[in-house]
């Protein structure tokens, strides 16, 4: 294989796979240890059902057929996490950055996916 696209692909592939190194733990934690969360939410189902449902926006994140999906339900998530971080006046500007993050990783990897498809 050729050296230049092999770097290329682990390229393409690092931001995507930082931001999955977020949410899978996130994730984990709040489906292992939901009872000893101190959250806005102290219902331990909510606490469940949220982490599994980030477990299934990472797994349609990372395939590439379901990027935009997966996209949509990370970046949507954040976005309430930022929402609720103003609200308790915690610090959001790295929630935001999350956020980006999220959308950028899933431009860089499939770019076509976000143009707009012209009709001449």
């Amino acid at each position: 294989m050729d050296p230049k696209k092999i770097f290329t692909t682990i390229l393409i592939w690092l931001p995507s796979v930082i931001i999955t190194l977020f949410f899978i733990p996130n994730a984990l934690d709040k489906i292992l240890h939901s009872s000893e969360m101190n959250k806005i939410v102290s219902n331990n189902a909510i606490l469940i059902i949220t982490g599994i449902f980030l477990l299934i926006a990472t797994a349609l994140f990372l395939y590439n057929r379901t990027i935009v999906i997966g996209t949509i339900l990370l970046a949507s998530y954040m976005t309430l996490i930022v929402f609720i971080h103003m609200y308790k006046g915690k610090s959001y500007e790295v929630a935001i950055l999350i956020v980006m993050a999220t959308i950028f990783a899933a431009y860089i990897r499939s770019p076509f996916t976000f143009q707009q498809k012209r009709n001449y």
